[in-house]
């Protein structure tokens, strides 16, 4: 049985092997789930804020260039190569439904604009919309799930793990 690991708000947690990151009840959030196929590593960033942090203090995360940078590096150290990541990104809804709030815009803007600076392949997205959403990423076997609103869970990516092992 895998061990499922929670990824709340602010945080960048990274697994290896038999472990499912799991981030759920996302609304104006991003969550960028990112995988390394070739060495079984993975890891989720769970962005509240666009752009980066005034100063450096433990909540910088929450910030989209800071956990991106955060995720990045510790792929880094458990032996990922940049050029062997794959991520894909669920969130950004205003589940909220007011017409005046910009943040989920701006969190789709801040997160994609930043990846691309970083030269990271976004292989599939479910952004914007009105239900909250989760997202799952198994490690071992390289899949991201998601959901919307109360729906069942659906694929969202599979890397190119198992046409690579044929």
């Amino acid at each position: 049985m895998k061990e499922i690991v929670d990824v709340n708000t602010g945080e960048v947690r990274l697994g290896r092997g038999k472990i499912i990151l799991r981030s759920i009840a996302i609304g104006s959030c991003i969550v960028v789930a990112a995988c390394d196929f070739k060495r079984n590593i993975g890891a989720l960033a769970h962005i509240m804020l666009p752009g980066s942090a005034a100063r450096r203090t433990p909540e910088r995360t929450r910030y989209a260039a800071d956990a991106i940078d955060e995720m990045l590096n510790m792929m880094a150290e458990a032996g990922s190569n940049k050029d062997d990541i794959d991520v894909c990104l669920v969130g950004g809804g205003n589940v909220l439904r007011k017409g005046s709030d910009t943040i989920c815009e701006d969190n789709i803007r801040s997160t994609t604009g930043l990846l691309e600076e970083r030269h990271i392949r976004i292989r599939a997205a479910v952004l914007g919309g009105i239900k909250r959403k989760g997202v799952f990423l198994d490690v071992e076997n390289a899949t991201i799930s998601y959901t919307e609103g109360d729906e069942k869970e659906k694929p969202l990516w599979k890397s190119r793990k198992e046409a690579a092992s044929r």
